[in-house]
């Protein structure tokens, strides 16, 4: 699904500023966190470590030495947290399970106290008329299955696959979407291959078979759920996809080759039941694959609703050529040395995306949002899909009346949702929206000195304000009409 040029867009305006749009009857307009990144409350409520817990707490892995122990304290906070959401005028809300809250080890007792909380908050999103939508996982490993090999071992999609079981039974009857994982491509390749996300592992052959161990938990989660929920929830993973541009002679490879491993080694074997043979090939040097057992490819290929789209930037990237320095910008935090590509770190580099920028230093590039969204539509054109990460970190100040004008963020927004109205009006079956994030959180390794939320949290006080983003994106969530 590599795209390589600019789209030329149906109204003929390049700026993607377009207001006065109208989105379809029964569109979602909702927002997103993730567990470690808001709740807190790390050690209450018999809540067992997770692997963020422990790489956070490690000297030199996260900014200013920040950890999520409190962050957004939306653990003690959540009912107020709905009714900001409900004031917003939310359709839906993606949280995401902490797996170490319901299972303190990853395997054996379930903590009823965790049940509890997940319960309380489904529960409360439906009096407020907000469709829970829930993670399984968002990147809390419990610790204990890391320093049982973690995600490169089959283990620990065996215990994901019990897990899935557990909150089938616990809230398959209120859900209104599972989602069984958050970008994957994060999970595997930064946590074991460039070190900069939670375990830190420098090993390309674990990440490629951590590619795998999730791939199959996966398959195995969506079976389970759709074994033990009561209700009629639709059941989603969403990817974080790679929008790649080309320079140089060889361009068109250096593309296929990141393509081939930052999507279709997910989009292979979850959609259409194979790895890809290119992929196998690039990196023959790194591993066998022999971790893919008769079986697992039926396991992984399992019929969803929805499949959810994360989109922020897009990559450049061109063939290395062996004797300049190789630029390696891929716009991610992480160790020198270390590769997020395993078999192609000494061939492709990452070249500088033209601004502007978010405060993350990532490009601003709404077009890349239609790219992807019509380039997915005619790969899978019987697979509805869901945007359900979008935003932007920019550096708010409150102003002196205690608003938070944001105008950067806002105009961000404005442009990305242009951008998925042009798609849905080129024939994309896309059903919904997650801005990202709700809240000011726990920006994992940039810790609380990235701010990505709709809504300021100050957090000295854990007072929230909404900013001038949130209320331009309630509108839109009330109305269905661009502001």
């Amino acid at each position: 699904m590599t795209t390589t040029t600019t789209t030329t867009t149906t109204t003929g305006r390049a700026d993607y500023r377009d207001s006065g749009l109208v989105f379809p009857a029964g569109f979602t307009f909702g927002s997103a966190t993730a567990a470690y990144q808001v709740e807190g409350a790390f050690d209450e409520g018999g809540r067992g470590p997770s692997i963020w817990d422990t790489f956070s707490k490690t000297p030199g892995k996260v900014w200013n030495g920040d950890t999520g122990d409190v962050a957004c304290d939306h653990y003690h906070r959540v009912a107020a947290d709905l009714d900001l959401m409900a004031d917003l005028g939310l359709g839906a809300y993606r949280f995401s399970i902490a797996w170490p809250r319901i299972m303190p080890t990853g395997t054996g007792e379930v903590n009823q106290a965790g049940i509890d909380f997940y319960s309380r908050l489904v529960d409360g999103l439906l009096e407020r008329g907000i469709r829970p939508v829930a993670t399984l996982y968002h990147w809390d490993l419990p610790q204990a299955l890391e320093d049982a090999g973690g995600w490169p071992v089959r283990a620990t999609a065996d215990a994901f696959e019990r897990y899935a079981e557990v909150m089938g039974a616990a809230l398959g009857d209120r859900v209104h979407t599972w989602t069984t994982l958050n970008e994957p491509w994060c999970s595997a390749y930064l946590g074991y291959g460039q070190g900069g996300h939670a375990p830190g592992r420098h090993e390309p052959d674990a990440a490629l078979a951590a590619v795998h161990h999730l791939n199959l938990a996966h398959g195995r989660a969506v079976q389970a759920l759709r074994a033990t929920s009561t209700g009629d929830p639709e059941y989603s993973v969403t990817l974080n996809f790679h929008v790649l541009r080309g320079e140089g002679d060889g361009a068109a490879e250096a593309m296929r080759r990141i393509d081939a491993l930052a999507n279709r080694a997910f989009t292979g074997p979850m959609l259409h039941g194979a790895y890809p043979e290119d992929l196998l090939a690039d990196t023959r040097d790194v591993t066998d694959w022999s971790f893919v057992r008769d079986g697992d490819l039926a396991d992984t290929r399992q019929p969803i609703d929805v499949l959810g789209v994360n989109y922020y930037s897009t990559a450049t990237v061109r063939m290395w050529d062996g004797v300049s320095p190789k630029q390696t910008n891929d716009g991610h935090k992480g160790v020198p040395g270390a590769t997020a590509w395993p078999g192609s770190e000494g061939v492709v580099e990452f070249v500088e995306q033209p601004g502007p920028y978010t405060a993350m230093g990532w490009n601003i590039a709404p077009e890349g949002l239609e790219e992807l969204l019509v380039a997915l539509g005619e790969e899978f054109p019987e697979q509805p899909l869901m945007v359900t990460e979008n935003g932007a970190a920019f550096d708010d100040v409150v102003a002196e009346d205690g608003t938070v004008p944001d105008p950067e963020r806002l105009d961000y927004l404005r442009r990305h949702f242009t951008a998925a109205h042009r798609a849905m009006k080129r024939g994309v079956d896309l059903r919904g929206y997650f801005v990202w994030s709700l809240l000011d959180n726990f920006e994992w390794g940039y810790g609380y000195a990235k701010r990505f939320g709709i809504v300021r949290v100050d957090f000295d006080t854990l007072e929230r304000t909404v900013k001038d983003s949130g209320r331009w994106y309630g509108e839109l969530a009330r109305t269905g009409v661009t502001p």
